[in-house]
């Protein structure tokens, strides 16, 4: 890629489209990826473990993934749940190309493959499923989380899959020490060196603390 990256908003490098074999939703499918996006050439392992290790997504509302890439979360909760309007974004112009593509390939007509700032403010999600972008720096990763999870609905939660080499655990205190009051986390899975963080954004009056078993 040169000196592109994943968050490179548009990639100077060769596209070199290719197809791939995947997994999602419980489906054998082929999807369309390119040179300059987040994991091109598979389904990277820690996105595989965010699909295995989180509920079924709402059966409705607005749904987000952030930090898109060429799409696997977006496409499986359109696919999961084909009422709901699936919002994926992404700063990188040549992977929201590839999920538009993607999702009419699948004949989804339910995502919204959208820059940051193209999402209206008024749009608040019922759940937020994220592979993201730990390698933007601490302080643009802080500040991502920042805007997104506030908007979450009430009662409703936002999954992170985070690397544990990479910080995942001192991400959890950030989380845990910023968006308090009004918010939970809790490291709900581990596999292949990846923690699942759930982020609860509590309701008026306050839910209850979620008592892991």
């Amino acid at each position: 890629m040169g000196s592109d990256h994943y968050f490179t908003a548009a990639p100077a490098s060769p596209e070199n489209l290719r197809t791939i074999r995947v997994s999602l939703a419980g489906r054998e499918l082929e999807m369309t990826t390119a040179g300059g996006v987040f994991s091109p050439d598979r389904l990277d392992a820690g996105t595989a473990v965010l699909l295995a290790n989180t509920p079924p997504v709402p059966p409705g509302g607005h749904l987000l993934d952030l930090g898109s890439g060429w799409g696997p979360i977006a496409l499986s909760m359109a696919l999961a749940s084909p009422h709901a309007t699936v919002w994926a974004v992404d700063v990188n112009e040549r992977a929201l190309d590839l999920v538009r593509r993607n999702a009419s390939a699948l004949g989804l007509t339910n995502v919204n493959a959208a820059l940051p700032g193209d999402v209206p403010d008024d749009v608040t999600f019922r759940t937020i499923r994220s592979n993201p972008p730990i390698r933007v720096g601490k302080n643009e990763l802080h500040g991502l989380l920042e805007r997104w999870i506030p908007r979450l609905d009430e009662r409703s939660d936002a999954w992170l899959v985070v690397q544990r080499n990479l910080g995942a655990d001192s991400l959890q205190r950030w989380i845990a020490s910023t968006f308090h009051p009004g918010f939970s986390v809790f490291r709900t899975a581990t596999g292949k060196g990846y923690r699942i963080l759930k982020v609860r954004k509590h309701g008026t009056p306050p839910t209850e603390p979620i008592a892991l078993v």
